[in-house]
């Protein structure tokens, strides 16, 4: 199938079942608040190397985090217990998505560049990117940032300042959601570490129904 061209004037996508088999999409467009609501509704997200052409993504099988089954380990359970722990949203939402940024620029990489972290800025600004840090005995230990629409939340990106930052993180934000009944967490890809949290596939026809049922909830 072709990948296809957007337009930075047209704010509008290819229905999502013409995804490529490694779940490409399209290409160009920009990163404004009305294209990025638009693509997380229906599925689709960004996700480019900097200075490079922006690549929509739009994977068959989705890899979601249910709230109400994030697995927490024993040995995560007494490193809880063992440690003085707190979550906060939206502590400083900017800073969060700086900080994944630079982890993995010092490491593996990112597709963290300034258009993106601006961007989400903006989708922050209007109520829709939220940022989840971890403290430990009173220090900010990991943290992660994602979208939330209606009862929808679609991970972006964390980080780790400590050991177990990302997770205490992560459980944290499960805990949140599964208290505002919140469908899903959209893990986009499959990792071992989010597997071991409980992250799990579904099928494409499962995910769709709920995206359309969680999207027009509040």
């Amino acid at each position: 199938m072709p990948v296809y061209r957007l337009r930075k004037n047209e704010v509008s996508f290819p229905v999502p079942e013409l995804a490529q088999e490694d779940g490409l999409l399209a290409v160009g467009g920009d990163l404004s608040v009305e294209r990025l609501l638009l693509a997380y509704s229906n599925g689709i997200f960004p996700w480019y190397n900097p200075g490079e052409e922006i690549m929509w993504w739009c994977p068959k099988e989705r890899f979601l985090i249910f709230p109400r089954e994030i697995h927490v380990s024993r040995s995560m359970k007494k490193y809880i217990r063992k440690h003085k722990m707190e979550i906060r949203l939206n502590r400083d939402f900017q800073d969060t998505v700086h900080q994944c940024r630079m982890k993995r620029e010092d490491k593996e990489g990112t597709w963290i560049g300034d258009d993106v972290e601006k961007a989400y800025l903006a989708l922050h600004r209007e109520g829709f990117a939220i940022s989840v840090e971890a403290y430990e005995d009173k220090k900010l230990s990991g943290g992660l940032y994602g979208v939330a629409i209606g009862r929808c939340f679609f991970g972006e990106s964390m980080f780790s300042e400590k050991k177990n930052g990302s997770k205490a993180a992560l459980i944290g934000l499960s805990a949140v959601l599964r208290d505002k009944n919140f469908f899903f967490i959209d893990c986009q890809f499959h990792t071992d570490h989010l597997e071991s949290m409980g992250g799990r596939y579904v099928s494409w026809k499962e995910y769709r129904q709920l995206l359309s049922e969680g999207t027009k909830s509040q």
